[in-house]
């Protein structure tokens, strides 16, 4: 039986698999499916609501079938939960996955930057998980160095308005999607400071 080890959140999860490199980025990181974790929502998300309407029928019916493969997130206890009870800008779905990542000592993959933003003034959430919060342009840079980024390019172009810096980083006009990529990453690395992220090997980040 397969030790969780990552946990991924709802929009990161969305994103990915609508570009189809989902299966990529999980490999990157040293994962498969089997390994990760998500949210108990997930599918009820791929079938109706907000996002429903925002990815589109034709894409929540093709990425729903990937929901399968992933257990759900473990309920963390009430030690790191709590921490994150009253914290505005951490909706519970992004609590749970942050407590249990720093209970357990996974990875998380997250999306949500205003999350990142506000978990980073909470105490011992930036030593729990130093170097173990991955976020979509890390792993987009690092999906360009194994892939080629004109392939990611092809990839992302069908959700890319969903998404600032898929749109800004991949237009047509870019030449240098990468060089963008490190932009933003540089930018969000000093937004969340002192939470340290996943970077990419050879990401060239700095």
């Amino acid at each position: 039986m397969s030790q969780m080890r990552l946990l991924i959140d709802t929009d990161a999860f969305c994103k990915l698999a609508a570009s189809n490199v989902l299966d990529d980025a999980l490999g990157l990181l040293g994962v498969t499916p089997v390994d990760c974790g998500r949210l108990p929502a997930l599918p009820h998300m791929l079938s109706r609501g907000r996002l429903y309407n925002q990815l589109g029928v034709e894409i929540c019916e093709e990425i729903r079938p990937l929901v399968a493969a992933f257990s759900l997130a473990p309920q963390p206890g009430d030690e790191w939960l709590d921490k994150l009870a009253s914290v505005s800008g951490i909706d519970p779905g992004e609590a749970l996955l942050f407590a249990a990542a720093a209970e357990g000592g996974l990875v998380v993959v997250s999306g949500d930057k205003r999350a990142l933003g506000a978990l980073k003034d909470v105490e011992g959430f930036a030593h729990a998980l130093s170097g173990r919060i991955v976020v979509l342009e890390a792993i987009l840079i690092a999906l360009c160095d194994h892939l080629g980024t004109e392939e990611v390019r092809r990839r992302v172009a069908r959700i890319k308005n969903l998404d600032t810096a898929f749109r800004v980083c991949f237009s047509p006009e870019n030449p240098d999607p990468v060089s963008a990529l490190q932009s933003y990453f540089r930018h969000l690395e000093d937004q969340v400071r002192p939470l340290n992220l996943w970077a990419p090997r050879g990401g060239n980040t700095r």
